[in-house]
């Protein structure tokens, strides 16, 4: 059984010699959901950019599901529902026409289209402003329209350019729910994002891309259990102020206010012996968190090296 994508020693060079991706090997097996990661620059849009066929690629292979988008393209693409950053559907068209013409470039008749539509909007809560032009709809509804426009035509391979930018908390939860929903139900997803707990929510699999190169990839659960430091937030019941701060400095603590302070554990060090150096301290201790998501410690470290 083919990969849902396989990538062999990808580049591309722009025009003026710039290189987004200087020889990526990448593979995403069917089913997966995957997490493509980095920093402004990197290479994320560019490597989802020639996937989708909208940009040409300098050297390197790619398939879909065992196709080769140079060999077959109209194939390969057939197998791919993109949700890209920016919006860029007709606003003042509506919602069912945005869906219903996008089936046509896949050959789908338009009452077929009109029928396969409606579930999806459905599940997406927009079946209510079908016959709204998307101007009208607010950014999250946008957001959701766009990933309706990416499943009409019911493809086996979904890639998501930062879906929930924008998106308040409770429909992030909602979107986050649906993309699960279509992974068991075996489409193969790749996300890249910024909301780091997103991907660690929702992803098995990640690599992470760094000046066009994959510099670490594997099962998310790996990635974050071999974090060489994380960084915890201590909340005290009582203030700390005066000798007590500069008591709680020599423990190795950088004070964030008088009720919180911060330590990064090394490895080997456990959260029992800082809480047992408070204890001999005499604070007490109400709350222990992370400062950030575990991935986002093993995301940071990697692109700092």
């Amino acid at each position: 059984m083919p990969p849902a994508l396989r990538i062999k020693n990808l580049t591309k060079t722009y025009t003026g010699g710039g290189m987004a991706l200087a020889g990526v090997d990448l593979e995403v097996v069917q089913g997966d959901f995957f997490s493509l990661l980095g920093p402004n620059g990197a290479g994320k849009t560019t490597l989802i950019s020639i996937v989708s066929g909208l940009v040409v690629k300098s050297g390197g292979d790619v398939e879909i599901f065992g196709v080769n988008i140079d060999k077959d393209p109209d194939k390969a693409k057939s197998f791919i529902g993109v949700v890209p950053q920016e919006f860029n559907f007709n606003i003042f068209e509506r919602v069912i026409d945005i869906i219903v013409n996008q089936a046509g470039y896949y050959g789908i008749e338009r009452g077929q289209a009109q029928r396969d539509a409606e579930p999806i909007l459905r599940d997406l809560g927009l079946w209510g402003k079908r016959s709204v032009k998307a101007m009208e709809l607010s950014g999250g509804m946008k957001r959701r329209l766009m990933i309706a426009r990416a499943l009409i035509h019911h493809p086996q391979f979904l890639i998501l350019d930062e879906p929930t930018a924008g998106v308040d908390v409770e429909l992030r939860r909602e979107m986050w729910e649906y993309l699960v929903k279509l992974n068991k139900n075996g489409v193969s997803i790749v996300l890249t994002t910024h909301y780091l707990e997103e991907a660690e929510q929702l992803c098995r699999n990640v690599a992470i891309i760094n000046a066009g190169l994959i510099i670490k990839s594997g099962s998310m659960k790996s990635l974050v259990t071999k974090l060489n430091s994380v960084t915890l937030l201590f909340d005290t019941t009582q203030p700390v102020s005066g000798e007590k701060i500069e008591e709680i400095k020599k423990l190795g603590f950088v004070i964030v206010d008088e009720h919180t302070f911060e330590i990064t554990l090394k490895e080997g060090q456990t959260v029992n012996e800082v809480v047992e150096k408070l204890s001999h301290a005499k604070v007490e201790v109400v709350n222990i968190r992370n400062k950030s998501s575990r991935l986002e410690e093993a995301f940071v470290n990697l692109i700092t090296k």
